[in-house]
């Protein structure tokens, strides 16, 4: 490729960065490491008519950035997010759904020594099928087995790697003998860039109803404050007169004084006696249906006895 065709492309990949930072107002910033170009394809082609996946150079993109925060200031957000081997995710979808199918494209890939362990391993205690000659390399790793049928036996589960540790040599050979796959590699997120603000990914794990249930909670803190300084707010207005119903329902039922809400009220505090037929008729027919299904259920009985000879006679 020569001088002005590398110039052309690298032209016409800035202007695709900033048409693509204009057009969309949702960008997933995602980390690529160990992810292979076989797999980046699938990735593109489950995300097609989703979503637009751009990688490039940090150097580049820093400088496209800068040279268009007089137009779009918001991306300077960005820019101390673009660093390690970044890509970006452009989309107008719900970004929880387009994280869904990035996730389902996750491979599994063997530990190999020196790479940083993304999550913790552990080694089961099963039968590894591993011939005795094999014992002293367990043993040089501190893990407990016997020898049960002519094979290796792991007797107790064993905390291999912690997250965040480098994988050893001995390890990533332990993991491959036993056939242990313990990482999976694909696109990772690490920053939500969305209608200007941008927030770590935790935040795409909060649901509807945990706002709800926020907003709610806010709102009972909100009415009990204001119940308790008496200042009226919307949250404890109807508290308000709920428990303004309640002190004059209390007067009519201590007086003579009535009024159209409190003449039951008044009608069961003088004959409670009264009320006792209000009792739902339901649990009545209830008890009826239940005698019903124990007679028949005796008389089944009684039939069964009367026939003098068992099922197996």
């Amino acid at each position: 490729m020569g001088r002005e065709d590398k110039a052309a492309w690298k032209s016409n990949y800035v202007m695709r960065l900033l048409s693509l930072f204009d057009e969309y107002k949702r960008v997933l910033l995602v980390n690529v490491d160990n992810v292979g170009s076989k797999q980046m394809q699938q990735i593109r082609i489950s995300l097609r008519g989703k979503a637009t996946i751009l990688m490039g150079k940090n150097t580049t993109i820093r400088k496209a950035l800068r040279g268009h925060l007089e137009q779009n200031p918001n991306l300077e957000k960005v820019l101390p997010h673009v660093k390690g081997n970044i890509g970006f995710v452009f989309t107008h979808e719900d970004m929880v759904d387009i994280r869904e199918i990035m996730l389902s494209n996750q491979v599994g890939a063997p530990a190999k020594a020196g790479a940083i362990a993304p999550v913790d391993v552990f080694v089961p205690a099963s039968n590894t099928g591993l011939g005795p000659e094999k014992t002293s390399f367990f043993q040089a790793l501190s893990i407990a087995t016997k020898i049960s049928r002519g094979t290796i036996e792991i007797l107790s589960e064993v905390h291999l790697i912690k997250i965040g540790e480098k994988v050893g040599a001995s390890e990533a050979t332990l993991l491959q003998m036993l056939k242990i796959f313990p990482f999976t590699y694909g696109l990772k997120i690490v920053q939500v860039y969305d209608s200007g603000s941008v927030f770590a990914p935790s935040i795409l794990d909060i649901t509807e109803d945990d706002l709800i249930k926020q907003f709610m909670s806010g709102l009972a803190n909100v009415a009990a404050v204001s119940l308790q300084i008496g200042y009226p707010t919307v949250a404890s207005v109807p508290h308000s007169i709920v428990n303004g119903f309640k002190n004059l329902l209390a007067v009519a039922v201590a007086t003579d004084i009535t009024f159209k809400e409190a003449e039951q009220a008044k009608a069961f505090v003088a004959d409670p006696s009264a009320f006792a037929a209000l009792v739902p008729a339901a649990q009545e027919d209830k008890k009826e249906d239940d005698k019903a299904a124990a007679a028949a259920e005796e008389s089944e009985e009684e039939s069964d006895d009367d026939m003098g000879f068992g099922l197996f006679d």
